[in-house]
């Protein structure tokens, strides 16, 4: 599996956009606190925390803003 950097930097940005705390994050998917921030920073980058991370971005449809030129 590719490394997740970027969705990883994308879920992180939209946890502090909508100030979702990485407790309530863990709760929702069964993971403890340090786990969960163990997989958001990057961490743990075993297939299952990648796997997670794939979960989290389609579970909230987390997309990059487009640029404008």
């Amino acid at each position: 599996m590719p490394e997740l950097l970027a969705g990883r930097e994308l879920v992180n940005k939209y946890l502090d956009d909508n100030k979702i705390s990485i407790t309530s994050l863990g709760v929702t998917y069964g993971k403890g606190r340090m786990y969960m921030a163990e997989v958001l920073s990057g961490k743990k980058k075993n297939p299952a925390a990648n796997q997670l991370i794939l979960k989290i971005i389609d579970d909230f449809q987390i997309r990059p803003k487009e640029k404008e030129d």
